[in-house]
């Protein structure tokens, strides 16, 4: 079975909007715990401690395996719920958000509330650079240099990403594969090589590519 990737926050983000003159403060940042988002929450609720409401929804794990959310003293279902299902909806996961709210006068309504504290975590999730990590394990790769073209050819079609290459007496690739990748990447390299190219597994990790750069976790 393919080893899938996932979204993820990698920098928080904030945003505001406007609702019939209440505001709207949305606050995302990535967590690892129940514990982190819990934290994260009451930071929120204690720096706008003079707001209306401050509601919040969390999703911890790689299949969702934790969640929660607070309508915080908004009619129920209106707000907590409603931010829950946006990060679900994105496939975003290891994230909690908060939205503070500052009543400006105007009753907005249950569908009304639904729909600010919804367009408020998409604005939020559009402020964070959210990126997509994948399951995978460090790789070594030493060849010499009549080798070094069809390694990176057999890299690159694979689209696996290289950390780093060394050039000395011979060539030190670093890469990060994809679980999935890790058998029939062995049998491809030991073919194109005939057998010449040595390959060094190092430990699994997650790793994803942000700005264009490979970031290993």
């Amino acid at each position: 079975m393919a080893v899938q990737a996932y979204k993820a926050v990698y920098t928080g983000g904030t945003d505001e909007v406007t609702e019939k003159k209440s505001r709207f403060i949305a606050h995302i940042q990535p967590v690892a715990s129940e514990e982190e988002a819990s934290i994260f929450i009451n930071a929120q609720k204690k720096k706008y401690w003079d707001a209306s409401h401050n509601c919040s929804a969390f999703t911890i794990g790689r299949n969702h395996e934790l969640t929660r959310c607070s309508d915080d003293g908004e009619p129920s279902g209106t707000a907590g719920r409603p931010m829950l299902e946006i990060l679900l909806r994105e496939d975003i996961h290891n994230a909690v958000a908060v939205v503070t709210r500052y009543f400006g006068g105007t009753l907005l309504g249950t569908g009304g509330l639904v729909r600010a504290y919804q367009k408020s975590v998409q604005a939020g999730l559009a402020a964070c650079v959210v990126i997509e990590k994948q399951a995978g394990c460090l790789l070594d790769i030493q060849t010499d240099y009549n080798g070094l073209g069809k390694i990176q050819y057999l890299l690159a079609q694979r689209k696996i990403p290289v950390q780093d290459t060394e050039y000395t007496q011979n060539v030190l690739i670093h890469a990060a594969v994809p679980l999935d990748e890790k058998g029939s990447l062995e049998k491809a390299a030991a073919e194109s090589t005939g057998g010449a190219a040595l390959l060094t597994w190092g430990d699994e990790v997650e790793f994803a590519y942000i700005s264009g750069q490979l970031k290993v976790f």
